[in-house]
């Protein structure tokens, strides 16, 4: 039987989650408020959310959640101030809220291109920014920051998602010197194809299957906790070194 990690540093430390009410980041609320840590994350399907946060009331600390439009930078900088005053400065921010809708760059508008980076990478940014000054008043953070083997594989469906995609690395290489300073991480963790619900619904059939099965090197599906050890792990002071990095978590996808 499997056994896994428990780290005492994320005892009682901040931790905020964008996009936290379904899939990987569903896992990530999880998995932090089993670690102990005080847990708020934001997403814009109240239900869903409202749900999670209601399953998980009896951990240590019941976790936060607050509905947020993302794409909208003065909602996202109010939802971290409503987090900061529930539970103290944000200890960690992971940055995962993402939407990888399947489009064709013939079909785009610029409304659809601007509405896709706000999505997919602008909050990133400005979540990052907002936590920035708890960071660096404490001296120490971790900034996990959700990239995608997609644009590295050169899978074809989605160019805005893949574009977002790639300049997260930008982002994370543009900042971890200057975090750094104030010893705060920033890392891009890197999933493969994560076999969430939607995934399931979508776009896993047959086809899909054989090719996990041809290229994967290690057998079955990538899911969305094993995403979440690997962040707590870039969460906790056992990562105190880890800067600047991509972490690709795939299964061994070549």
């Amino acid at each position: 039987m499997s056994s896994f990690a428990t780290y005492p540093s994320l005892l009682d430390r901040t931790v905020l989650i964008t996009g936290g009410a379904s899939g990987i980041g569903e896992s990530f609320v999880a998995h932090f408020a089993a670690q102990g840590a005080k847990v708020a994350f934001l997403d814009i399907a109240e239900d869903a959310g409202t749900a999670l946060a209601a399953r998980l009331a009896d951990s240590r600390h019941a976790p936060l959640f607050i509905r947020c439009d993302l794409t909208d930078v003065d909602a996202l900088r109010d939802a971290v101030a409503r987090v900061r005053d529930a539970f103290g400065p944000v200890g960690v921010l992971v940055n995962n809220a993402a939407n990888d809708v399947r489009h064709e760059i013939a079909d785009t508008s610029v409304d659809d291109f601007d509405r896709s980076i706000a999505t997919n990478l602008r909050h990133q940014y400005f979540a990052t920014q907002a936590v920035m000054p708890d960071m660096r008043l404490a001296g120490e953070g971790s900034i996990i920051c959700l990239g995608s083997t997609g644009w590295m594989k050169k899978n074809a469906g989605y160019p805005m998602y893949a574009t977002a995609k790639a300049a997260i690395v930008g982002f994370v290489y543009g900042m971890a010197r200057e975090l750094g300073h104030d010893r705060i991480r920033i890392n891009c963790l890197v999933p493969g194809w994560v076999i969430t619900d939607k995934q399931r619904e979508l776009w896993l059939d047959d086809e899909g299957e054989a090719e996990i099965r041809r290229v994967q090197c290690l057998p079955g599906h990538l899911m969305p906790e094993d995403l979440a050890r690997m962040a707590l792990f870039l969460a906790a002071d056992d990562s105190r070194m880890c800067t600047g990095q991509n972490f690709i978590v795939d299964g061994g996808w070549v």
